[in-house]
């Protein structure tokens, strides 16, 4: 069982096909972070974007790649906010934390967010890295580094796994119950963002790759790798 974990959740979650904010997966996510916490697991989020800002607007805008960048760590801090008090609101202790400086939300700082993942308290990071072209993946990773996880649950929309092609494309694809990083970035498997693999491989971070959509899976994430494929 891990006993601090990294949850990589996708912007689009938050709105799980039905808005910017779908109440009632909210709801079911603020409850079952709760029943992990109550465990004694320390818990980490890192939240994209998506729901709010879609990077394919931007090319079609023609939008500099800095700025469409900017804007989109400026969406994760909002979500990261929006979390946090659907949080507190469900009797989680919550604090939704910035790598950019914007009133209203706490300045990210890796001691304070490893002291409030020691008491207890669910840390939400926003605001990506702070700079442009870095992915939530990478972030994710550099969080988990920063804040001791044991590993980076990565939360997929529909995807259950890692694959040896596109299942949605080959229905003869093969699924991966765990993999290493060498074998990922040699095949170029884009599950997860290949900057982020080559710093988990480096610092020797595992990462569990799981469908999300499914009730209860991150609870079973902390117990049972089974549910996705493990990576290390």
């Amino acid at each position: 069982m891990y006993k601090r974990v990294l949850l990589k959740l996708s912007g689009e979650a938050l709105g799980n096909g039905k808005g910017i904010y779908d109440p009632e997966y909210l709801e079911g996510l603020a409850e079952e972070i709760k029943d992990i916490v109550a465990s004694g697991v320390s818990v980490a989020i890192v939240v994209g974007g998506g729901n709010l800002i879609r990077g394919r607007i931007f090319e079609e805008l023609g939008f500099d790649r800095i700025a469409a960048d900017k804007m989109g760590m400026m969406s994760t801090v909002m979500n990261a906010i929006a979390l946090e008090n659907v949080l507190l609101d469900h009797h989680v202790k919550a604090k939704a934390l910035s790598a950019l400086d914007i009133e209203g939300c706490k300045k990210y700082d890796p001691i304070k967010s490893r002291n409030y993942l020691s008491e207890g308290i669910v840390t939400i990071f926003g605001g990506g890295v702070s700079q442009p072209y870095f992915s939530t993946d990478s972030t994710a990773v550099l969080r988990a580094i920063e804040n001791k996880c044991d590993v980076i649950l990565m939360a997929k929309n529909g995807t259950d796994g890692v694959y040896d092609s596109d299942p949605s494309i080959n229905k003869d694809a093969k699924k991966y119950q765990e993999i290493s990083y060498d074998e990922l970035l040699e095949k170029g498997l884009k599950v997860i963002d290949l900057t982020a693999a080559a710093m988990a491989k480096e610092y020797r971070k595992e990462c569990l790759v799981f469908n999300m959509n499914q009730k209860g899976n991150i609870k079973k994430a902390i117990n049972d790798s089974s549910i996705g494929t493990i990576i290390r």
